[in-house]
């Protein structure tokens, strides 16, 4: 990590501590996950720019509205005009700002903006990457219960004879988004992550249903 990295990672954190929720889907941990996987593609896309990365690594989740708030499209946005304002008042390179902004509002799946820079795409598939594998399988559950979902369909769980609906059954949720993410990653580091992490849920899911009984 570069000199001027290491000076604003621990700022960053702190930043993003102080506007912390009682979400723990969307911790600090999930922040410093997510910084941790855009550093594993930068070192694919050595061109992009490192700070504004990690910059909104951390700080895209500041304004975190629940997966069912009827503005929950409108987090990003929110969260990208808090972080320039804060990032402003803390010397955070002029220059960058408005790149680091971007690379926050676009990172949203909900919000559906495309991202238009390097940066933005990488911590949108950093992001996105979380959701999936062991990690991305706890925080689903962990939602799921915040959301007051039942596990499971109690006589479809794969949904073979109804629309899924993963508000109501958490397990619908690889089927409904999860198993898409892949496909929508922006770069082919991303895409290749993404589909082992897949592959691994898909796995999951086949021995819940083993046990569960469908």
């Amino acid at each position: 990590m570069t000199p001027l990295l290491a000076s604003w990672q621990p700022r960053l954190a702190a930043l993003a501590h102080r506007h912390a929720g009682d979400d723990g889907a969307h911790d600090l941990n999930h922040l410093q996950r997510v910084w941790r996987t855009a550093q594993q593609l930068l070192a694919h896309y050595p061109q992009a720019d490192a700070l504004v990365v990690m910059a909104a690594c951390y700080l895209h989740d500041l304004v975190n509205l629940p997966k069912n708030h009827p503005e929950r499209q409108l987090a990003s946005r929110r969260a990208a005009v808090l972080a320039s304002r804060e990032l402003a008042a803390q010397g955070f390179p002029a220059d960058k700002l408005a790149a680091t902004a971007h690379a926050i509002e676009a990172h949203s799946f909900s919000a559906n903006i495309a991202p238009q820079t390097l940066e933005a795409q990488i911590v949108q598939d950093a992001d996105r990457l979380d959701a999936l594998g062991a990690v991305g399988l706890a925080r689903l559950f962990y939602t799921a219960g915040r959301m007051n979902s039942q596990l499971a369909h109690p006589h479809d769980a794969l949904g073979a004879n109804r629309a899924l609906d993963d508000r109501e059954y958490a397990l619908d949720h690889i089927a409904v988004k999860l198993a898409t993410l892949p496909a929508s990653m922006q770069t082919n580091a991303g895409r290749a992550l993404g589909e082992a992490r897949l592959a691994w849920l898909y796995r999951f899911r086949d021995d819940f249903i083993a046990e569960w009984g469908d």
